[in-house]
């Protein structure tokens, strides 16, 4: 497989060096970019679409940050589950997994930088680091875009900034977004009344992958929808203040069950850790919440800190793609469920049991007793 150096080693966001990914999994900025006087992806014939293609990959390839790149091809050379691979590990979006002639992708060798070529737009250029590091991001992305700016003629408008195929991205271009794990407001079913409070200052709440996808594991992207009349910066910054206010609501939920729920908290890790210590079949779905159950035992102190990053890699390595990835043939749901299963027992055998010991479970309540 053309993608067996890329998951040789973690990501770095999934490792979670250099920015701390308690509540913040990971930050994403992306800036959609097209050229002058051509067609945009959705429009353009294959001819136009590939003569793109050729102007952009090899000024793509040339750039620093691209060195030593880890993949640089264009997308009819990959497989349809080698693509979806991709998608799970969040490097391309589910539109273009769908793309073959006349698209390509390059990706940074730390898989921090991922570039699509004719996707819905000509360039989508995304940075991709652990937690919180959304200023970080734009640092980066913007050094890049300055310097495939001097390479390529972008189309751009005095009035309204940077063209683009989908109106909502018209000026800045730029889509920034912060995957955050918030289990305690999900238990507490606050997360409702949270989503509608930031949806009402202009940002977008979505699953784990983007826009009409479900909030698996407890995850969920919180993203900017304004592109139009705000520069990049004001944009971040925005962003980065409703983001650390969601993260002190979370703060603050956990804090409360651990004073009033210790025994609903201990029931949710234990659990979590028994059922996929023990399973010998296990759904994609349901894995995704035991692990975000698991991380919250590791963020709360209920298992040690130095397991987090298997958590986080199981996150994505459990994925039906990632567990097809050595086999010649597509597997059947029953044959994935249960290479999981097998995979969580062998991953998770060096972590050790949760540590109850942490919280003050006190004595069953009389409700408890009750409905025991």
């Amino acid at each position: 497989m053309k993608i067996n150096n890329l998951l040789k080693t973690s990501s770095e966001w999934i490792r979670g060096e250099n920015g701390g990914n308690r509540i913040v999994f990971s930050s994403r900025l992306r800036l959609a970019r097209n050229l002058n006087h051509h067609a945009f992806p959705g429009w353009a014939k294959k001819a136009e679409r590939e003569k793109v293609l050729a102007l952009v990959q090899p000024a793509v390839a040339e750039l620093p940050e691209m060195k030593d790149c880890v993949i640089n091809d264009s997308m009819e050379h990959f497989t349809p589950l080698e693509k979806q691979v991709l998608v799970e590990q969040h490097l391309i979006s589910r539109e273009h997994a769908a793309k073959n002639t006349g698209s390509g992708l390059i990706i940074s060798k730390n898989r921090t930088l991922s570039i699509m070529i004719n996707e819905e737009d000509h360039l989508r250029i995304q940075s991709l680091r652990s937690g919180l590091q959304l200023k970080q991001l734009l640092k980066a992305v913007d050094k890049l875009d300055t310097e495939l700016e001097e390479k390529l003629d972008f189309a751009f408008s005095p009035q309204i900034g940077y063209l683009t195929a989908c109106p909502t991205n018209v000026g800045t271009g730029m889509r920034a977004s912060a995957m955050m794990h918030l289990p305690a407001l999900v238990l507490h079913d606050q997360i409702t009344s949270i989503i509608k409070a930031v949806n009402k200052l202009g940002l977008a709440v979505r699953g784990l992958y983007g826009e009409g996808t479900e909030a698996l594991g407890n995850l969920f992207q919180i993203s900017n929808q304004m592109t139009l009349g705000e520069s990049e910066a004001d944009i971040v910054d925005k962003l980065t203040k409703v983001i650390v206010q969601v993260m002190e609501h979370e703060e603050n939920a956990r804090q409360k069950m651990l004073e009033d729920k210790s025994r609903v908290v201990a029931d949710q890790v234990g659990r979590a850790y028994g059922v996929m210590m023990h399973s010998y079949s296990i759904s994609s779905k349901e894995v995704l919440n035991l692990l975000s159950m698991l991380r919250l035992g590791v963020d709360l102190g209920l298992m040690p800190e130095e397991y987090r990053a298997t958590i986080d890699e199981l996150f994505i390595r459990t994925q039906p793609a990632h567990l097809q990835k050595d086999f010649e043939r597509k597997l059947t749901t029953e044959e994935r469920d249960g290479l999981r299963a097998d995979l969580l027992r062998d991953r998770l055998k060096q972590v050790p049991e949760p540590n109850m010991k942490a919280l003050s479970l006190g004595k069953a309540t009389e409700g408890d007793k009750k409905k025991s």
